[in-house]
């Protein structure tokens, strides 16, 4: 009866055993995965599919809400699927090497091997289709087009022959999907129509995203060149990069404050100055290295803060209309 009892009890202790060590190892795996999909830029999909939003409901007063769902969940799956696609390509190019100034990546840490990582970026881009599928309803063979196209960019960003990451033409990238495409795609999801105010707005919602990508290649300018990139900063040098850092902080209120009508409703847009002054004096200050890390969270916020003061701006002027 005893050695009965013992019996039982080894069996319980082994399975508790396995089903801790099952538990300790699930956990740090899925905390790599998050690092590996890297949430801090999902501000840079949201932000302008926001603004798109704040036009369509200052022009028609509602949203339609389903295909602004769709419209969300579709930028942030792109947007991962491409952040987990460069996780592997760059390791894959030997481009992560131990003397990498960013944050950790998952394919060179070893947490994941580039086949998985893949694999979960085809995940995502999947998941961006499907989303998908619910706008091309909703657009017609506009929306069909620019979707193909956002995910064949994702790819080629760090992919194939010539990645657009290791040129000079990054920034452009950015500038057409994380502004234009992302803000004038979503405003016509909503109200079926373009202007050119919406164009005009969705490039100044994508030149802070631009300076984010900037401070990016302006840490990396020495590890890049090892590497064999040549990225804008490379072309411009540090201090005409840091001086286009600048532009592309301020530019964007001088451009916003053109598209609000009457001007004086774009007022709120004028307290982003500061912040877009404080950010360029870091980058003059620190200039290079691992200190430049928290200046790229810093600029991906302030593209942020445009938006909501953007928002503010049109819902106000949209609130004096309707009363």
């Amino acid at each position: 009866m005893r050695s009965h009892r013992q019996a039982i009890k080894a069996l319980l202790t082994a399975s508790q055993v396995q089903v801790h060590s099952h538990h300790q190892s699930w956990r740090p795996s899925m905390r790599h995965w998050l690092i590996a999909s890297r949430p801090r830029t999902l501000i840079l999909a949201i932000a302008p599919v926001i603004a798109g939003f704040a036009f369509a409901f200052a022009q028609k007063g509602y949203l339609v809400w389903l295909t602004a769902i769709a419209t969300l969940l579709s930028a942030a799956a792109i947007q991962i699927g491409t952040n987990l696609y460069n996780d592997a390509a760059d390791f894959e190019r030997g481009t992560d090497t131990p003397d990498r100034l960013g944050p950790p990546r998952a394919a060179a840490q070893g947490w994941f091997t580039s086949i998985q990582i893949r694999r979960a970026a085809h995940l995502m881009f999947l998941l961006a289709f499907l989303c998908g599928l619910i706008l091309i309803i909703r657009g017609g063979w506009q929306i069909l087009l620019l979707g193909l196209t956002a995910i064949a960019a994702g790819y080629a960003y760090t992919s194939g022959p010539r990645p657009i990451a290791y040129g000079p033409f990054g920034e452009l990238y950015v500038l057409l999907f994380f502004g234009i495409a992302a803000v004038a795609g979503t405003y016509y999801l909503q109200v079926l129509q373009l202007n050119g105010a919406v164009i005009l707005s969705g490039i100044a919602i994508g030149l802070p995203a631009c300076a984010v990508l900037l401070v990016n290649n302006y840490r990396d300018f020495d590890t890049d060149r090892r590497a064999g990139r040549r990225t804008l900063c490379h072309i411009l040098g540090r201090q005409r990069a840091r001086l286009l850092y600048s532009v592309l902080l301020v530019l964007p209120v001088g451009l916003m404050m053109i598209i609000i009508k009457p001007p004086q409703h774009g007022l709120p847009l004028l307290l982003a100055l500061p912040a877009a002054l404080r950010l360029s004096y870091r980058l003059w200050r620190i200039k290079e290295g691992r200190g430049l890390n928290p200046l790229l969270g810093q600029t991906a916020l302030y593209q942020a803060y445009l938006v909501a003061l953007l928002c503010i701006s049109l819902l106000w002027a949209h609130w004096l209309t309707v009363n």
